[in-house]
């Protein structure tokens, strides 16, 4: 299957860059690039892309809420990756927690937006590595907390003390592998785990985990301004 996917962002130079490198994989196909958030709301709601490419920061409309503008309209099966100058956590949090797909610096190698497009189009969540690793000790912190945001999620006590580590871990944007590295278990053994965390809690995706975790208040980075 053609992935069609819709690239929006107001430097021309890098959206024709971007352009080719996604015109030259095999399986995807660019049906649209455009310069500002209106246009892409527009052009996606006519052409209904597999994935939108968006930058976050895009004049008439900025990419977050061109983002959430398509999500909440119901543009099915769209799934959306963002691409961004800046990482803070205030922007991981924020776009999260609208339901995108992906995140991701625009310095990452191109071979790297690839593969992200691709975990996005399949139903899965997909972080800059840089991100999730400087995320990790924060997140850390989270699992060792008792909130009684946490207490109040449906489902959550059906969870393993590790089914629900396994859950933390892939609402924050960590990838099978990155768990791994986390937890020091094998490749198998994750996906067993959020199979049953999926099954568990009634999701039907890791972008619905990452969605059901931001709405109870599971994963909400610290405040980073100082840094």
């Amino acid at each position: 299957m053609t992935l069609r996917i819709l690239i929006a962002d107001d430097h021309a130079v890098f959206r024709s860059g971007l352009r080719a490198v996604l015109d030259a994989q095999p399986d995807m196909e660019c049906v649209a690039d455009v310069g500002d958030g209106y246009s892409a709301v527009e052009a996606t709601r006519s052409l209904r892309p597999d994935v939108a490419v968006l930058d976050v920061r895009m004049p008439k409309l900025d990419g977050l809420a061109a983002a959430r503008e398509l999500l909440s309209t119901g543009v099915a099966p769209l799934k959306i990756v963002l691409l961004t100058t800046f990482d803070t956590d205030e922007y991981v949090r924020t776009a999260l927690a609208s339901g995108i797909s992906a995140f991701l610096l625009k310095s990452l190698p191109p071979e790297e937006l690839v593969t992200a497009i691709r975990v996005a189009a399949r139903g899965d969540t997909y972080i800059d590595p840089t991100i999730t690793r400087r995320l990790a000790p924060r997140l850390a912190e989270t699992l060792a907390a008792t909130s009684p945001a946490r207490k109040a999620a449906p489902g959550l006590e059906r969870l393993t003390a590790r089914e629900h580590e396994v859950f933390l871990l892939m609402a924050a944007g960590f990838t099978n592998a990155e768990i791994c590295d986390q937890l020091y278990v094998s490749g198998e053994t994750i996906k067993t785990h959020v199979s049953r965390v999926l099954s568990k809690l009634d999701l039907r995706d890791r972008v619905h985990a990452v969605r059901f975790a931001h709405h109870y208040g599971l994963i909400e980075p610290h405040n980073t301004s100082g840094l």
